[in-house]
């Protein structure tokens, strides 16, 4: 059945039969046909609830289909779909709504107690607050049933079809996350979708066809996200786990002949850490293309999985704001273990010192690249500009070029804290504590971490007369628990679960610059070089 050349909407139309989803929860659609009308359905209805072009609709959702129904009825109607991960507190959800300015919500009912909250904080009406149940489920006080909205809604496409697109939020030093958005184009929707299967699809070898993609990774995260849209626009099917676990998701690409997905490298450690007989029972050999990227991978992470899964792995470097700039396939990486890739079609990368001089090859620098689709930071001109040098757009990571043009990292953001692909920011959860009256000033680091790549310390340089005794990890009885549980707790309704710091630390003072600014770099070095001491 051929898909070549086409988009989303024009499969489904052209082959509503063709399956969309494989073991879909009960309710949900299962053919391309299905998930068009569904589509369809949620657009007349966010049309109905006054949302119009340029406006936002957000999802705080789990893995499940309506993701993607959400996603696709957004890109049909000229609006920005903004994921929300599901992780966060009320009021980091209530900030997001009201900086996109989301005209309407939807949720499911295991988060509907904290969305309900964020939703009125932000202005989102009543009746644009949805929440999908499964058949079954009891229905989320406060709520609009996802399939009472959608019933008796046109199953046929609106009329004025126009491009819409996903504006992910992303924090920076400021602490205080930022919308991705990217320009809107007066363009029917197959513009877009064509652009992404052109584009992105050629970058990683995948083709139009009876292909299977497993969405294991958070489709709130960026690079699920765009993976489980371009394989609806391929004609694959998708399998849509809830959430990783490494037996179950060997079995998953075993029983469904999994041929693509999306994996972080603390995926690859948990699955390395399963018994050699739990690997090997399972036949993966459907595999042809396993995508990583969002956090370093050591090279012997690397060569264990190539050893076992064979050359499937195709690792890529970029970020929210510009996707991906480089890329390294199997047999690119072999021959250069520890690469991240060489620049795509299209796009040049450069490496510039911190005054803007262009670093010759071998030397590090901050990597810059030019050719990607454009961005602004939403309502942050500021923060847009402070990323650009000309039109090279940098995400701040550090690196260096070879002499044939291939990408390798040094280090990634100076203060960014990548734990399990996840990306945590230090200013945000200073911030937190901060605003606990025993702490006179914190600094916080990531520190390496063989499963989550990074985990997220914090030391606290206490007021005066708080006395802590010594510092103290969660969950541990050190001396100074009790100032650490007490600020753990303080986290609890500021910042998400993930954000936690793993690890609390006591200091008389932390370290500053001549200008009395906090010196992070110090703080990092001097910790790193007492645990060395102590080991």
């Amino acid at each position: 059945m051929g898909v070549e050349g086409a988009s989303f909407y024009e499969i489904a139309a052209a082959h509503p039969e063709r399956p969309a989803f494989l073991d879909p929860p009960a309710g949900s659609p299962a053919t391309y046909g299905e998930l068009h009308a569904e589509v369809n359905r949620l657009s007349h209805a966010l049309r109905d609830l006054g949302l119009r072009p340029g406006d936002a609709v957000a999802g705080v959702l789990g893995n499940r289909p309506e993701f993607l129904t959400v996603l696709l009825a957004a890109v049909q109607s000229g609006l920005y779909m903004v994921p929300v991960s599901r992780h966060l507190t009320a009021a980091e959800i209530g900030y997001i709504l009201a900086d996109s300015g989301a005209g309407a919500v939807i949720t499911e009912p295991a988060f509907a107690d904290v969305v309900a909250g964020a939703a009125g904080e932000a202005g989102v009406p009543e009746r644009a607050r949805v929440s999908v149940e499964a058949p079954g489920d009891e229905p989320a006080g406060g709520f609009v049933p996802f399939a009472g909205l959608l019933d008796g809604r046109p199953a046929e496409p609106p009329a004025d079809r126009t491009m819409g697109s996903v504006m992910l939020y992303t924090s920076g030093t400021t602490g205080r996350p930022k919308g991705v958005r990217r320009p809107l184009l007066d363009l029917p929707p197959e513009f877009a979708m064509s652009a992404l299967r052109h584009t992105l699809a050629k970058h990683l070898d995948l083709e139009p066809g009876d292909e299977v993609h497993l969405a294991v990774g958070p489709l709130y995260h960026s690079a699920p996200c765009v993976h489980a849209l371009l394989a609806l626009n391929l004609g694959h099917a998708v399998v849509v786990e809830a959430h990783f676990e490494p037996e179950r998701t060997l079995r998953t690409i075993e029983r469904h002949r999994v041929t693509n997905t999306f994996m972080v490298p603390t995926m690859f450690h948990r699955m390395l850490a399963l018994p050699a007989g739990v690997r090997d029972r399972h036949d993966l050999s459907s595999l042809r293309q396993v995508y990583h990227s969002a956090a370093p991978i050591p090279v012997d992470t690397k060569q264990r999985m190539l050893d076992w899964w064979g050359p499937v792995l195709y690792e890529y470097y970029g970020s929210t704001e510009s996707g991906p700039v480089v890329v390294a396939r199997p047999h690119d990486w072999l021959a250069r273990p520890g690469t991240v890739g060489r620049a795509v079609e299209g796009v040049e990368i450069k490496i510039f010192d911190e005054e803007g001089r262009e670093r010759p090859p071998g030397e590090p620098g901050l990597i810059y690249a030019r050719g990607q689709v454009g961005f602004e930071y939403h309502g942050d001109p500021d923060k847009t500009a402070s990323s650009m040098l000309g039109d090279y757009y940098t995400p701040g990571d550090i690196g260096h070029l070879d002499e044939d043009g291939w990408l390798y990292m040094s280090d990634r953001r100076t203060d960014l804290i990548i734990s399990g692909g996840v990306n945590i920011y230090p200013a945000e959860i200073e911030a937190a504590l901060l605003q606990h009256p025993a702490v006179a000033d914190v600094a916080v680091i990531g520190l390496p971490d063989e499963d989550w790549g990074q985990s997220v310390v914090a030391l606290i340089e206490p007021v005066e007369g708080a006395l802590p005794q010594g510092d103290a990890a969660p969950g541990d009885a050190a001396p100074g628990g009790g100032l650490a549980a007490e600020l753990l707790a303080h986290c609890e309704s500021r910042l998400a679960r993930f954000k936690h710091p793993r690890r609390i630390v006591f200091r008389g003072s932390l370290p500053r610059t001549p200008s009395g600014k906090l010196s992070r770099r110090r703080v990092r070095e001097d910790y790193l070089r007492e645990q060395g001491e102590a080991g």
